[in-house]
């Protein structure tokens, strides 16, 4: 296990206090990229265990659908060619009181470098059906509701 997952939780209510601080709710998007073998792409971070959809916080000032894009451009490298679709809102109050999930699906695009380098580990196409064992149980429902015909669920 990574340094940044063994402090992780350690870190978290300081985040989250900060957050609260600061800001009376939080968003943020995730990102459902489609390979033409309808592969999705997930991500693993430094600093969390298992494999995740990308995304991210929504900068002030910015749009959820270009956050979307920008999340997906620096974790992965993929650069969207057609404006992102909105899948799915989520409550995640699971940690935070007034935290909200956008999921947006995003099947065309161009490769190119990733520009977040030390917060992601490993990036990797899957099967929707054949996830790696340490999927991220909410990445899991995420693409269940998308490709197996899940009722959405409000919350993350």
């Amino acid at each position: 296990m990574d340094w940044r997952q063994r402090i992780e939780p350690f870190t978290r209510p300081l985040f989250f206090l900060v957050s609260r601080l600061t800001r009376g709710m939080t968003l943020g998007v995730r990102v459902v990229a489609t390979d033409p073998r309808g592969r999705v792409m997930l991500v693993k971070h430094t600093y969390l265990a298992g494999w995740w959809l990308p995304g991210g916080g929504v900068d002030r000032g910015e749009t959820t659908p270009d956050a979307a894009v920008r999340e997906l451009r620096e974790e992965t490298g993929l650069v969207a060619t057609t404006p992102p679709r909105l899948v799915s809102i989520h409550s995640n109050e699971r940690f935070f009181r007034g935290d909200h999930v956008l999921v947006f699906a995003v099947n065309a695009f161009t490769v190119s470098q990733r520009t977040s380098h030390g917060e992601i580990a490993e990036v990797g196409w899957f099967d929707p059906a054949d996830l790696p064992d340490d999927a991220h149980r909410s990445t899991r429902a995420r693409l269940a509701e998308i490709f197996g015909g899940a009722p959405v669920d409000p919350a993350w």
